[in-house]
């Protein structure tokens, strides 16, 4: 099953900032919903593990993380893959662009997604998890701003 989502949020930082801290593995491993371990793996990436909840399947996910595109502080593109035993996979990959405005930084991004296995099964409650993880992650960014 593909997904794609769009979205933006205003964060009241500097852009310089916002970079810092989308590269920080504490920063991030505090943001991102459910994530138990993430650990630099090399200047590039990040090894994870984050514990989901979609509907009636529950799973652990371990997979890797990579940062390409570095145009620092303007923005990346995040790519991962991770693999969830009998639940399923999940891989894809998001462009983050990082714009100075209104004396902060508007965050947009694009995602491209694809899930297999019991996952994909879900539908549409595996669309709406997966949008309100991603408003759950920039509210705690903010915050974490």
């Amino acid at each position: 099953m593909a997904m794609t989502m769009s979205g933006e949020i205003q964060l009241a930082a500097p852009r310089q900032a916002v970079w810092e801290k989308l590269n920080d593995p504490a920063v991030l491993k505090a943001c991102i919903p459910g994530c138990e371990e993430l650990e630099r793996a090399d200047d590039q990436g990040f090894g994870a593990v984050a514990k989901m909840k979609v509907g009636p399947v529950s799973a652990r996910f371990w997979g890797k993380v990579t940062l390409s595109d570095l145009d620092p502080p303007n923005g990346y593109k995040i790519s991962g893959e991770g693999e969830g035993g009998v639940a399923g996979f999940a891989k894809g990959g998001a462009k983050v662009d990082l714009i100075e405005r209104e004396g902060g930084t508007l965050l947009s991004y694009h995602v491209d997604a694809q899930i297999g296995g019991k996952l994909a099964q879900l539908g549409q409650r595996l669309i709406n998890t997966a949008k309100k993880l991603a408003d759950e992650f920039f509210a705690n960014f903010a915050r974490a701003l």
